[in-house]
């Protein structure tokens, strides 16, 4: 049997890979495992039988057997370490690329992430005008450490790893934010990944589902009495 993650049933992020199912179908798809989605509404991910996979209620999960797991970044790296593929062989390239994996989501996305909260639930508070640019200051500074060690390397460090799939996930949050564009090896190693074969069919397979999700809305908004 295959192992089965859970994903949106209809992603708010409007089919643009930004959930971080994404990180999951894109590990499978790299390792060449197959798996199997099963889809969720918002309500059923704070029912019981989803509540005892992931206690705070939120998505991606994964279940091998008897195993489950939550949060991307543990899901992606249990992948990683099964499968050849997203992980180096020598241990201390092993080493620096998992490090590269909690880089990319406690060091690098926080401050990605405050400010699209900001701009999202803020936008109509007084403070919201001084605020935002001390937010993206603060992305600014992350973006340019980053871009410092990056150099005009392809990749973090050497072959493309685990840490790299997911730092590029975190930096595909600012696309269109015009951010990135003061970084322009950030922003073709960026491209990079999503020039990846995997990271394309996983994009694809996310992007069916909010099609799917979007088309039966409208059939049913038109079908409605």
């Amino acid at each position: 049997m295959p192992p089965t993650m859970t994903a949106f049933e209809r992603s708010p992020d409007g089919g643009r890979g930004l959930a971080r199912d994404m990180r999951v179908r894109w590990a499978l798809e790299e390792v060449g495992q197959p798996y199997d989605v099963r889809l969720l509404s918002f309500e059923a991910m704070k029912a019981p039988a989803h509540l005892a996979l992931h206690p705070f209620g939120q998505i991606p999960t994964y279940e091998d057997g008897d195993l489950a797991l939550f949060e991307s970044g543990a899901i992606v790296l249990h992948i990683a370490e099964r499968h050849a593929g997203l992980l180096p062989d020598d241990a201390k390239a092993r080493a620096r690329a998992i490090t590269w994996m909690f880089a990319a989501l406690t060091t690098v996305e926080p401050p990605i992430v405050e400010r699209e909260m900001a701009r999202i639930l803020e936008r109509d508070e007084a403070w919201y005008d001084q605020r935002l640019p001390r937010l993206e200051d603060g992305v600014r500074k992350r973006l340019g450490e980053l871009s410092a060690f990056l150099g005009e390397a392809d990749w973090l460090d050497g072959a493309f790893s685990a840490g790299d799939l997911l730092m590029v996930t975190v930096l595909l949050r600012l696309k269109g934010s015009g951010l990135l564009e003061d970084y322009p090896n950030l922003s073709a190693y960026l491209a990079r990944g999503e020039t990846r074969p995997a990271y394309k069919r996983a994009f694809d397979a996310q992007l069916a589902v909010f099609t799917a999700a979007s088309r039966q809305s409208s059939s049913t908004a038109v079908n409605s009495p």
